[in-house]
C-alpha cells in the first residue's frame, strides 16, 4: 500500500488532485482480496487518462497493473483468436504483443498510452465508419467485486448482463482481465489532406469519412477550411510494397508533403509515420507513438458523441459558436464510430464524435460548456465519460435507456456502494 499524502497526486493532465488516501498496487489476486477485505471506499484506477473525478474515491485506489494471476499477460487463444489480456496494461503494450503473434485489434484510440480496462470502462473510441469503439472489442471480463469474490462474464455465457459489464465506469469492481475479439493482423497507410473546405467536407461528408478504414478531421472551427483530414487506410495483403492507393473521395483534394502533427505549429516526431508509408496496425491507427507524450501533454478535453444522421448539423451548430470556442482550443477532432449494444456506451446508432483538446483555461472552458451542450444535446448528444462537460448527472442517466438496468446490476455487484466515489457516486445517488 502507497500513502498518496507523501506527494500531491494528480491525474494526467494536472487539473485534478485525487481525494484518495492510499494507492493499492497488488501484484496477486490474494494480495487484490485483502485490500478489498480491508473495508471502506475504493475506486479501480488506470492511467489517469479522465479528465473529471468519475475514477476518484476518498479511500483507496486500486491499479492493477503489476497483477500476476499465474497466466500470461497478453494470451492469445490459437483456435478463437480471442486474446485476454492484464486489465492495467496499455493498448501500446497490447498492441504490440499481439503484432508479435501475428494479430490485430481492430481499433485504437487517438493515443496507445491508456489502460484497456479503464478505456473499455468509459466507452473510449477510435474512428472509422465500420469500426466500434475499444469496447466492442470485448468478449469476457473477469471482475473481483468488493467482497472478493472473482467473477467472469462473457457475451456467450452471460447475455442479460454482458452488455451492462463492459462499459461500467468501474462500478461493478475491480477488473483483472479483459477477453478481446483479434483478427490476422494489417498494415495501413496514413495520408493527410489539408486544408479540406467546409463545403467539400459537409457537402460530402459520408463520401469523406467512408474513404478510408479510420478518418479524422481537425479544426480549431474559425478556419476557413478544415485543416487536416486524416486517412488511414487497409493496404491490400497481396500489394507490392509501395503499390498501395491512396484515397480520393473527392476532387481537388491537397496532400502534405511532411509529417503534421495534430497541434498547430507542433513537431511531429510524435505522431505516427504518415505520408503514405506502409506498416502495420498498431504504428498508424493511433495518431502518436506510445515512447512520446501524447497530444501536448498540457491539455483540458470534452467530447461529445451524437447520431452520425445528425453530423452536418452539429458541425454548423459548432462553427456558429466559434467566436467563443476558438479561443480557448488547441484543436478539435471529428471521427466516427459504428454503433453496439452496450448498456452506457454512447453509440446506440452510428454515431459522430466531437473532441475538443483545450487549453488549461479551467473556468473559462466550463463557462463556455452550456453553450456546447445547447447546441449539441437537443441533436442527441451524450458527453465522453471521462472527460469534462456540464450536464447534470440525473439528466445525463436519464439520456441511457438501460440506465435504470445498470443501476440495478451495480446494486447487486456492489450492494454497500462502495465503489460510490467522485463523478459516480452523483451518478448514481
Amino acid at each position: 500500500m502507497e500513502p498518496w499524502q507523501a506527494r500531491r497526486v494528480q491525474n494526467w493532465a494536472g487539473n485534478l488532485d485525487y481525494a484518495a488516501h492510499t494507492l493499492a498496487r497488488p501484484s496477486t489476486l490474494d494480495e487484490l482480496a485483502t485490500v478489498l477485505a480491508a473495508g471502506g471506499p475504493v475506486r479501480p484506477l488506470g492511467s489517469r487518462h479522465s479528465f473529471n473525478d468519475i475514477a476518484d474515491t476518498t479511500g483507496t485506489h486500486i491499479q492493477v497493473d503489476r497483477l500476476d494471476d499465474g497466466r500470461p499477460a497478453v494470451d492469445v487463444d490459437p483456435d478463437t483468436g480471442v486474446v485476454s489480456v492484464n486489465a492495467g496494461l496499455r493498448y501500446g503494450e497490447v498492441s504490440r504483443a499481439l503484432q508479435l503473434q501475428g494479430r490485430g485489434l481492430g481499433s485504437l484510440a487517438s493515443l496507445p498510452h491508456i489502460s484497456v480496462a479503464g478505456a473499455v470502462a468509459t466507452a473510449t473510441h477510435g474512428s472509422g465508419d465500420t469500426n466500434r469503439s475499444l469496447a466492442g472489442d470485448v468478449v469476457g471480463l473477469e471482475i473481483m467485486t468488493t467482497a472478493g469474490e472473482l467473477h467472469r462474464l462473457s457475451r456467450a455465457s452471460d447475455p442479460e448482463v454482458f452488455s451492462g459489464a463492459v462499459v461500467s465506469l468501474g462500478a461493478l469492481g475491480i477488473v483483472t482481465r479483459v477477453e478481446l475479439e483479434t483478427r490476422p493482423t494489417f498494415d495501413v497507410r496514413q495520408d493527410v489532406a489539408v486544408d479540406v473546405p467546409w463545403e467539400t467536407v459537409l457537402g460530402a461528408f459520408d463520401d469523406v469519412t467512408g474513404a478510408a478504414y479510420s478518418v479524422s478531421l481537425f479544426t480549431s472551427w474559425d478556419e476557413p477550411a478544415v485543416r487536416h483530414v486524416l486517412f488511414k487506410s487497409l493496404v491490400p495483403v497481396e500489394a507490392a510494397a509501395g503499390t498501395s492507393e491512396r484515397p480520393e473521395p473527392v476532387d481537388g483534394l491537397r496532400w502534405a508533403t511532411t509529417p503534421v502533427h495534430p497541434l498547430p505549429g507542433v513537431d511531429a516526431a510524435a505522431c505516427t509515420e504518415q505520408l503514405g508509408a506502409a506498416g502495420p496496425w498498431h504504428e498508424r491507427l493511433s495518431h502518436f507513438r506510445l515512447e512520446f507524450t501524447p497530444s501536448s501533454g498540457a491539455e483540458l478535453q470534452t467530447e461529445y458523441l451524437l447520431p452520425r444522421r445528425h453530423a452536418v448539423a452539429a458541425i454548423e451548430g459548432v462553427r456558429r459558436l466559434a467566436p467563443q470556442v476558438a479561443p480557448l482550443l488547441q484543436t478539435c477532432e471529428i471521427r466516427t464510430v459504428a454503433a453496439d449494444d452496450l448498456w452506457l456506451s454512447p453509440f446506440a446508432e452510428d454515431s459522430v464524435a466531437l473532441h475538443f483538446t483545450w487549453h488549461q483555461r479551467d473556468a473559462e472552458v466550463a463557462a463556455v460548456l452550456p453553450a456546447i451542450e445547447d447546441t449539441l444535446l437537443p441533436l442527441g448528444a451524450k458527453p465522453h465519460w471521462g472527460k469534462l462537460f456540464a450536464i447534470d448527472p440525473a439528466e445525463l442517466g436519464a439520456l441511457y435507456a438501460r440506465f435504470g438496468d445498470f443501476r440495478a446490476l451495480a446494486e447487486r455487484f456492489d450492494p454497500a456502494g462502495r465503489l460510490h466515489g467522485g463523478y459516480l457516486a452523483r451518478l448514481l445517488g
